[in-house]
């Protein structure tokens, strides 16, 4: 085995392009480093000796403030080692060795040590359990002891979150029939929709390759044509995909109903501490302003001289830019951009690339996309696929903008260092609008009009989309809750009613284009989508401030260096945004009717829309 290995490891080499990549050596010197079982037997160790001494029949922590202090202090400790090294290693290496002897060992290795781990952790399930059944008496006791200060936050949202919890032995259930009831279904789709191809111009791809070139394809006949192919495979496997879903949301019905969730997306958004009237008024204020989505669409048929649009072109380029971004380029602008702001910035860029947390460039095996994995004690991690466009340059400064959150994020201490999700798209789009702002001056006017068409573009998606998804995913939950089965042709057919609803009247949608459920992957995620809209709402309202005022940074310096301390409307509220105004949602919707606007007048122009339509 360690013979193969080896050879895996000298082909990379000679086969890498020379960019940065990660240095796993940070974590592991090899997956048969012995510190790795060392650490997984530790941890399970901890685990067991925490339980084996606050499990006890007499808990006294329950009713006594010092008690309590010495077992949260303890269960502090513990968070520290929730980063779980080994299986983060193994995650790592699966995403940038893929289907190599290396990828197949990481693959094998995180179910193993994920069973093992999540077995292990099982034993302390019973303690956020027991301090949720504390007495209201004793509850406001400890709410104020001064002793007890630094764990308020965390103590009161156990009180809170007890009235959906089960007893310790249900919890334990639960948590080990979620494989085989919820993820094996899942992975059994993703396996299924990994072994599909589409057959395009006599080239056999992969289906995600052929459903993510759609929109690069600049023949609007050719767009629909590949789309077709598409659907059409996504349609020929819709029966598992039916049957998965049916699996996985009646599943969640059930849990629900057992915890007294009301809605379906109730259990979504209290994980995620929001208040749920906030949400509620994001997605009801969002879905009555569709019509700014039907604008620019209007404007974007127009632009691409179509009458009707069809599902393949809402993502359809108008242009390109040609200016090319190479990552050294790209790190400097970075840097240029972010340590104009403060220094740290760019000090915490050069050491990432320096000690090898960036990996780069795109290679066979390697996971496509881009991520920032942020820890409390690990180093971050950040996976790019950096072609070296105005794309890769923006995703380079998305993906930073995370990072710099979960450093920031870091003095918040173990226990309240990670962020909502909620949030996380917040941090990264402020800082992927402030590269981009670096750049458009430097564009020519047609460029310009590309770039303000894909941000405008990108904004609808984020938004207007994601909150039809978040729809679609209620109408999904509802049919199942009422009908006990829904057939794909249903899903299919709610999943265009709510499209058509932002897209608007500009698009006629093939019956089949429904069937792209099944392989969205989010809606098995579920309702996770609506931080998408609610993250990029926000870093438009905390841009708004910026422009307007740079001192205010100092105001987003706290805003990062939050983590989880408060819900993210206490978070905000402490710098002065109202998440509970009922026009805060509204302002950033204004924003994108504001460069509809200037999209508009830029094209009126005729040279530059000359150009931007040769170049099409």
């Amino acid at each position: 085995m360690k013979k193969n290995i080896k050879k895996t490891k000298k082909i990379i080499k000679k086969t890498s392009p020379k960019a940065p990549q990660w240095n796993l050596a940070l974590l592991y010197s090899s997956p048969q480093d012995p510190a790795i079982m060392k650490d997984v037997e530790i941890l399970e160790k901890k685990y067991a000796a925490f339980a084996s001494t606050y499990d006890v029949a007499d808990k006294v922590y329950t009713r006594d403030a010092k008690a309590l202090l010495e077992a949260l202090t303890d269960y502090e400790k513990l968070a520290e080692d929730s980063d779980s090294k080994p299986i983060m290693y193994f995650y790592f290496l699966k995403d940038i060795e893929g289907t190599s002897e290396l990828g197949t060992i990481a693959t094998s290795q995180l179910a193993l040590l994920g069973n093992r781990l999540t077995k292990a952790a099982n034993a302390l399930t019973f303690f956020l359990i027991t301090l949720g059944t504390i007495s209201a008496e004793f509850q406001k006791k400890f709410l104020a002891d001064p002793q007890l200060a630094r764990f308020k936050v965390l103590i009161s949202r156990i009180f809170a979150d007890a009235r959906y919890s089960l007893t310790t032995s249900e919890e334990k259930v639960l948590n080990l029939k979620n494989m085989p009831s919820r993820e094996m279904w899942i992975m059994a789709t993703e396996r299924l929709l990994s072994t599909i191809t589409v057959t395009w111009k006599g080239k056999k791809m992969p289906l995600s390759e052929a459903h993510y070139s759609v929109s690069s394809l600049s023949s609007p006949r050719e767009r629909k044509a590949l789309e077709a192919l598409v659907n059409e495979a996504q349609k020929g496997i819709a029966s598992a995909a039916e049957a998965e879903m049916n699996a996985v949301v009646t599943d969640k019905k059930i849990e629900d109903e057992l915890r007294g969730y009301k809605t379906p997306y109730e259990a979504t958004v209290l994980e995620y501490r929001n208040d749920p009237k906030v949400i509620e008024n994001l997605i009801t204020t969002v879905t009555k302003h569709n019509h700014v989505a039907h604008s620019f669409f209007k404007l974007k048929a127009k632009l691409l001289k179509i009458k009707k649009l069809s599902y393949s072109d809402r993502a359809a380029k108008i242009g390109t830019v040609k200016r090319g971004f190479d990552f050294a380029q790209s790190t400097e602008i970075l840097k240029k951009t972010f340590g104009a702001i403060d220094k740290k910035y760019a000090d915490y860029l050069d050491s990432y690339i320096a000690n090898g947390q960036i990996d780069v460039a795109p290679r066979v095996g390697k996971q496509g996309g881009a991520y920032c994995a942020g820890f409390y004690k690990l180093p971050t991690f950040v996976l790019l696929n950096h072609v070296g466009n105005l794309y890769s340059l923006k995703t380079y400064g998305h993906e930073m903008g995370h990072a710099f959150h979960g450093e920031l994020s870091r003095s918040q201490g173990p226990i309240y260092s990670q962020y909502s999700i909620a949030l996380a798209e917040t941090a990264s789009t402020l800082f992927e609008s402030l590269v981009m702002d670096s750049v458009f001056d430097s564009l020519s006017d047609a460029e310009k009009i590309v770039v303000l068409h894909d941000k405008i573009n990108d904004d609808i998606s984020t938004i207007f989309r994601q909150v039809a998804c978040f729809n679609f995913e209620k109408d999904i939950h509802e049919a199942v809750r009422t009908k006990g089965f829904v057939t794909k042709e249903v899903i299919a057919e709610l999943h265009n009613k709510n499209m058509k609803e932002y897209l608007g009247p500009v698009f006629d949608l093939e019956p089949n284009a429904g069937y792209a459920f099944v392989s969205w992957s989010h809606i098995r995620r579920f309702f996770y989508v609506y931080t998408y809209a609610y993250g990029m709402l926000v870093s438009k309202a905390l841009l708004r401030r910026y422009r307007q005022d740079k001192s205010f940074w100092s105001s987003i310096e706290k805003f990062l260096s939050s983590g989880g301390k408060a819900s993210p409307e206490e978070i905000l509220a402490e710098i002065g945004i109202d998440m509970y105004s009922p026009e805060f949602f509204r302002e950033g919707i204004a924003e994108i009717e504001a460069d509809i606007e200037k999209l508009r007048k830029l094209t009126q122009k005729s040279p530059a829309r000359k150009n931007v339509i040769k170049k099409r």
